[in-house]
């Protein structure tokens, strides 16, 4: 009996958990057996393991073949165990350079998809594995077309081969391996991203404003106004205000993509992302699901923004599953077999019409909506749902003479995010997070207002009728407000506009 013993590591989110592919040759009538909880598309691997073996001019050992996938009761998926499975059988009936070949593949992990010619093929997800295994010590020898994917989180430690017998070669210490990416693998994602300039907004000078404060905070957002106003080229505008990702930011990004239906794009790049879905997105396309638990929207736009237009055709069930999220930074995706953890810390940024014609509160058109259907409009949008909305901003629309009128002061986004990123530093510096994220303790630390402004809350809450969410939200707001102003302490002027970006409670009956 022989047995040889491979690593690789399967997909679980953005858990990378390690498996040994264990080989056991025995004699007996011939036989190919996998275990280990594998899919369908695993349990297949073994036929074109026998066509790759044949093609490249191995030897297919007669007898009992045994693969082990281990642990045991960790579901297996996709064909990144051919090549592990694979290199085992070839360890295992002694067809590579004995002691150097056991030597050359324990210090290693094994990662592609085999071709029946014996070409190793990309798999998807293997940027947390590649961490994992830079974690571990260990080199990965990956396919090619992955090379850029696995640099990006185990530089110096991965080697990419395009075939079965490169990666033979190099166990046995024919041919080393290097680390060259396939050609264009890394351009899309060293591409310079394209940025939109708040300065091509003509007017909404309070528009702005919110947008300004929304970067510096990283408060949620809502703007509501007429067709055409502007509402959707001020929400793409807000990553030009926002910093940069850092290195290990891009990385955590990059990841969540690389696990994603699209997967992997690119060289990871400081670029935030920015998911606008449609309207008629489903509950687990936005926050993750499906067979295979993959991550949705809200993950694919963490440490970024997802921008909702149309927020009220979005279906209730929809809306309100963006709930936890806004308040944890994770979601669960759970499922009979699996239960999956993915980080969903974005910014939310919305818009809609003040009314399903949308006209309500514009003077240049008419109105044909009746209370009683503006009030169900807005009945889509629940309470909890808008008492997690910061700011909520109408936005009007601009009369013919303003596109011609001479501009006045106007803001770009590079200034706008020079005050953004100093007032975040702020932030940072105090607290160690951004002002949206305070929790209820250290909003009572951080967000003290003075005695006027304790004054013009306490007032706002009675007249509005704000509930306890919504005044700490108006507090992280006004602190926010103060750090753009470089106030160290919290007064009546910023509480008061903190206020009057509320425009949904101040329209409340009652208010």
């Amino acid at each position: 009996m022989a047995f040889a013993r491979v690593a690789c590591r399967a997909q679980v989110g953005l858990a990378a958990p390690l498996v040994h592919v264990e080989v056991s040759l025995a004699p007996g009538l011939p036989a190919f057996c996998i275990v280990g909880l594998p899919a369908m598309v695993v349990r297949e691997a073994k036929e074109r393991v026998r066509a790759a073996l044949l093609n490249s001019r191995f030897e297919f050992p007669a007898g009992r073949i045994t693969v082990n996938l281990a642990p045991a009761d960790l579901p297996k998926e996709g064909g990144r165990f051919d090549l592990p499975i694979a290199i085992g059988v070839l360890l295992a009936s002694r067809q590579l350079d004995g002691e150097r070949a056991d030597a050359g593949a324990a210090g290693c992990e094994f990662y592609g998809e085999l071709g029946l010619t014996g070409e190793l093929k990309s798999v998807p997800g293997l940027l947390p594995a590649a961490a994992q295994a830079r974690a571990a010590g260990h080199e990965l020898i990956v396919p090619r077309a992955n090379a850029a994917e696995a640099s990006a989180a185990a530089p110096q430690r991965v080697r990419a081969a395009d075939h079965l017998l490169d990666v033979c070669a190099h166990l046995s210490g024919g041919r080393l391996l290097g680390a060259d990416a396939a050609p264009g693998t890394s351009a899309r994602g060293a591409a310079s991203v394209a940025r939109l300039d708040l300065a091509d907004v003509r007017g909404q000078a309070h528009a702005k404003r919110a947008l300004l404060i929304a970067a510096a905070g990283a408060h949620s957002l809502l703007f509501i106004g007429p067709p055409g106003c502007g509402k959707s080229m001020l929400a793409q505008r807000l990553p030009g205000l926002l910093p940069p990702l850092t290195g290990s930011e891009a990385l955590e990004v990059a990841a969540i993509a690389s696990v994603s239906a699209a997967g992997f794009g690119g060289v990871p790049c400081a670029a935030r992302p920015f998911r606008a879905p449609h309207h008629s997105t489903t509950v687990a396309a936005l926050v993750g699901g499906g067979a295979r638990a993959r991550p949705g929207e809200v993950s694919l736009a963490h440490r970024g923004v997802l921008f909702l237009d149309e927020l009220p055709e979005f279906g209730r069930g929809v809306l309100e599953a963006l709930r936890e999220p806004l308040e944890t930074g994770v979601i669960q995706v759970a499922r009979a077999a699996l239960q999956t953890q993915y980080p969903a810390e974005f910014q939310l940024i919305a818009a809609m019409n003040p009314c399903p014609c949308g006209n309500r509160g514009d003077p240049a058109r008419g109105c044909r909506c009746t209370p009683a259907v503006v009030r169900r409009y807005h009945a889509r949008l629940s309470g909890p749902l808008l008492d997690r909305l910061d700011l909520q901003v109408e936005v009007p629309r601009l009369a013919g003479a303003d596109f011609d009128a001479p501009p006045g002061e106007v803001m770009d986004s590079a200034t706008g995010a020079q005050l953004a990123g100093r007032a975040r530093a702020r932030q940072l510096a105090r607290a160690g997070l951004c002002n949206a994220r305070l929790d209820e303790a250290q909003v009572g630390r951080w967000c003290v207002p003075d005695a006027a402004g304790r004054r013009v809350l306490e007032t706002a809450m009675r007249r509005l009728k704000l509930s306890g969410r919504a005044r700490s939200r108006v507090l992280k707001v006004a602190r926010t407000i103060a750090d753009l102003e470089e106030r160290p302490v919290i007064g009546a002027a910023q509480v008061g506009e903190a206020v009057m970006l509320r425009c949904l409670d101040r329209a409340a009956p009652g208010g």
